[in-house]
């Protein structure tokens, strides 16, 4: 019985020196194969799925050892804290969701929760190697501000895609391959093979997995290549192969829509008084202790003075001051709960991923906001697009650099 158990936990790859067993191969197919019947997508001949499962915990594993390299950690207190928001997005309680993770998709609550402090991990490090040194110029804004229709309305497309890589300094033959791939990609999708089957079966994005989605997009985070593109597309209908430097894309048009960029917007002059949680602070007594504050101040006592006497936001010394806010400034439920107040008014503890908060209106104003508004637009849709191709170069680089040996078939290696 040992041999048998030794079998079916055999290793199936080495990432540079950490193995990943058939259990834990078997563990991530059963999960993923759940959330591709989810979306309703068929799900691609179980080989195939193995193999694409196989490859995205590799990369993945190569992300998580990276960034321990690099220092990168998340604590239980991080991560609850992570969780807790997610959560409460889903409008359940911690206890709820938990019980929903487990009944509803059928995985440990453990094992989800070292999966949230994974993607934490590798968002944190895609950050530090990628998002921080994308550089947006003046220049690009203002070409991209001729070039768009930002002033008044943007054209949005929900796309999916198929990517099929090329190594770097990919030799012909290499480039001969991977075409050949992405013919029969396109050739499978054309004679009616669901486009998210074949993105999940043949695509080396990340998103494969995910049927290639993509969701909807601005024209401006997109490549030039894929707009030119999508402009000739009718809903429903996909591209031929587009070649940029990284490989072969096959897009699918899903929608599109206007999108529409009013200048003015209503912003909320707003103070609050915030008492953190954590080891020391428990979300009762974070909220026992506002209820206290707030009865003082609905007898006279000064929220600004209170505010700099208990809050633990950096705006205490400012009296919990923290100026006039535009929508998409502050988290959802901060949001919620300031919009619900008229001006003058004090809400009753309100809680956040950032603790419990006790928030006071003092104004609120219409402002055309329109160039400043439509600049930095730009510059996020700029820094958006230049991110997501410099990512995909990075994600190349690592995984060139990794040692990786398969033994799914016992032979084979990088």
């Amino acid at each position: 019985m040992a041999d048998e158990g030794q079998l079916v936990n055999r290793i199936v790859a080495v990432v540079n020196d950490k193995p990943i067993t058939q259990v834990e191969l078997d563990d991530r197919i059963k999960a993923i194969s759940t959330q591709i019947e989810k979306r309703g997508i068929p799900l691609p001949p179980p080989s195939v799925l193995q193999k694409q499962v196989l490859e995205n915990m590799i990369m993945d594993k190569i992300q998580l050892q990276f960034a321990a390299e690099m220092g990168i950690k998340v604590d239980d207190e991080q991560l609850m804290k992570a969780l807790q928001k997610i959560a409460s997005d889903n409008h359940m309680t911690l206890a709820q969701f938990k019980d929903a993770v487990e009944k509803e998709d059928g995985v440990p609550f453990d094992k989800f929760k070292e999966d949230i402090r994974g993607e934490i991990i590798k968002s944190r490090l895609r950050q530090r190697e990628v998002d921080s040194k994308v550089v947006v110029t003046d220049a690009e804004v203002n070409n991209y501000l001729k070039n768009s229709e930002l002033q008044g309305k943007t054209q949005e497309y929900n796309l999916s895609h198929i990517f099929i890589q090329l190594p770097e300094q990919a030799s012909p033959d290499q480039v001969k391959t991977q075409l050949a791939k992405a013919e029969k990609a396109l050739q499978a999708v054309r004679s009616g093979a669901d486009f998210g089957q074949v993105a999940a079966s043949l695509s080396d994005a990340p998103d494969a997995l995910q049927g290639g989605a993509i969701g909807w997009k601005p024209a401006g985070q997109l490549p030039s290549s894929f707009v030119e593109m999508l402009q000739k597309l009718q809903p429903g209908e996909v591209s031929g192969i587009i070649r940029s430097p990284n490989g072969f894309h096959i897009i699918k048009l899903v929608d599109r829509r206007e999108g529409k960029s009013s200048s003015m917007v209503t912003q909320t002059h707003v103070r609050h008084i915030l008492i953190k949680t954590g080891e020391d602070v428990s979300e009762e007594d974070a909220k026992r202790k506002l209820e206290t504050i707030l009865a003082e101040i609905r007898k006279g006592a000064h929220f600004g003075q209170e505010a700099k006497l208990h809050s633990d936001d950096t705006s205490a010394t400012n009296g919990g001051d923290i100026g006039w806010v535009s929508p998409g400034d502050t988290v959802p439920a901060f949001q919620k709960a300031m919009d619900d107040l008229k001006p003058g008014e004090i809400s009753e503890p309100v809680h956040t991923p950032f603790g419990w908060h006790i928030i006071q209106v003092l104004g609120r104003r219409t402002e055309d906001v329109g160039n400043e508004k439509r600049m930095l637009e730009a510059r996020k849709a700029i820094a958006a697009r230049k991110s997501d191709e410099a990512y995909q170069e990075w994600l190349r680089e690592l995984r060139d650099r990794a040692y990786v040996v398969y033994h799914l078939n016992d032979s084979g290696n990088n």
